[in-house]
């Protein structure tokens, strides 16, 4: 009965799902080449289902047309969850999903229950459609003037659900850096990067509140409010502190707008899609920080996005900001912050910090190893930040993964796959539940 629990299903079913794509990309004519080694395919695929966006190879060069379409089936079931994915192709089919699909389907994109799953699915899915289908139609009119329609078409298609489903991946080599001062393609990938990092319970009550004809403060649910001013804060900042560390830097040979709206999209990007317009291996390490941090912080719970999302980093600001200020409770927009969301976010934070220091450990040790060599220290940063932003299924850069070892990429697998499910839905499905039927005797510690 436990090894069918909700949580452990999930986990088990999304393992099998990367293993089947890893073995149809090894298997099958997919490279352009003399074929993928399986830990690569592994890898590519795992970065494709945990919609990340870190390679090891080159998608538009080393994978063939067959190859980019199983690593695009595997982004899209990737973005909108395979649990999901299961219990709508059952509703098609005309069956029931089971207990377990629905839990999943409720705890993944609701925090008040789903009411009617089949209509919750039916929204997902027709956000899904709708957005990549805008995106991708915004983007061919820019690769309409590069390449054969079909050709365009099938480009825009790719980066359009690589976009919405926050994966970063790019079929140009330099990714999209060629582009660094086109509005086209800036705002289009960048706009679906947002909606796709909002949740889809946000889409949802924006839809419902837009088909009312009001936008009352009532019409929100906190959650809502709290993910949407969250995430306009950080663009905002992250575009202001981008663009005054790179202004000389990596932005420098570019006019004014460009540089606006480059800075805009660095802030963006790591929100947790992927995709950059700069060299992200040229730019200065105090930049290199602040994308760690919006990294780390990541998209919104319900979304495509990882991290500890905005709500989590939302809730740790204000407890901290109303203790402050000598309030016991935390509260925001006129609603108190319950006890149990304060420790979740508090636990969800400790557990991702653990897991990134674990794992840039683990990733200096199979890379640097025992060196003393002083030049080997400026490592740390870049490998620290290759960790982060596989744990919040970013896909951003420095250029270090596609040399690291196989130890490495094993590393990065398990940190992508634990990033995308959330370390402690990892922890549960691993672990066994306990009833507790006693409270041990209350003691204080001294704190600060």
């Amino acid at each position: 009965m436990t090894l069918l629990s909700p949580m452990r299903a999930s986990v088990l079913s999304f393992g099998l799902f990367i293993i089947i794509g890893a073995i149809l990309l090894w298997l099958l004519p997919s490279s352009s080449g003399k074929g993928l080694r399986f830990i690569d395919a592994l890898f590519t695929i795992t970065s494709g289902a945990c919609v990340t966006g870190l390679t090891v190879i080159d998608v538009g060069k080393d994978l063939s047309l067959l190859g980019q379409l199983i690593l695009l089936f595997w982004i899209q079931a990737g973005g909108l969850g395979i649990m999901t994915l299961s219990t709508f192709l059952l509703l098609l089919a005309g069956r029931r999903p089971t207990l377990s699909l629905r839990t999943v389907v409720e705890d993944t994109f609701t925090h008040r229950g789903a009411g009617d799953v089949r209509s919750l699915l039916l929204d997902i899915v027709k956000f899904t459609v709708v957005i990549e289908a805008m995106g991708g139609l915004v983007l061919y009119l820019r690769f309409s003037e590069m390449f054969p329609p079909l050709e365009a078409m099938y480009f825009s298609v790719f980066h359009s659900v690589s976009a919405f489903c926050n994966a970063g991946f790019s079929l140009f080599s330099r990714n999209l850096e060629d582009f660094a001062g086109d509005p086209l393609v800036n705002f289009a990938i960048a706009g679906e990067i947002v909606l796709g990092g909002l949740g889809f319970l946000v889409l949802r009550e924006i839809k419902e509140a837009f088909r009312k004809g009001r936008l009352s403060r009532g019409c929100l649910s906190l959650h809502s409010k709290v993910v949407i001013w969250t995430t306009a804060i950080l663009i905002l900042c992250g575009a202001v502190l981008f663009g005054l560390m790179e202004w000389e830097n990596t932005l420098r040979d570019l006019d004014l707008g460009a540089r606006i709206m480059a800075s805009l999209f660095q802030s963006v990007t790591p929100r947790t899609a992927g995709f950059n317009t700069i060299p992200i291996g040229e730019v200065a390490n105090e930049t290199l920080l602040l994308l760690v941090i919006l990294m780390f912080i990541g998209g919104s719970s319900g979304s495509t996005a990882g991290g500890i999302k905005t709500g989590t980093f939302a809730i740790l600001c204000s407890t901290a900001l109303c203790r402050l200020r000598g309030y016991q409770e935390p509260f925001v927009f006129g609603r108190t912050i319950s006890p149990g969301s304060v420790a979740r976010a508090m636990s969800v934070t400790i557990v991702c910090i653990v897991i990134v220091m674990v794992g840039t450990f683990l990733l200096q040790a199979t890379e640097v190893g025992a060196s003393v060599d002083p030049g080997s220290r400026g490592k740390f940063l870049e490998l620290l930040f290759e960790v982060v932003s596989a744990f919040g299924t970013v896909g951003l850069s420095t250029g270090v993964t596609p040399s690291l070892s196989d130890a490495g990429k094993i590393v990065l697998i398990i940190i992508m796959f634990t990033g995308r499910l959330g370390p402690l839905a990892v922890a549960v499905a691993a672990s066994r539940q306990r009833i507790v039927k006693f409270r041990f005797a209350e003691e204080g510690i001294m704190v600060g």
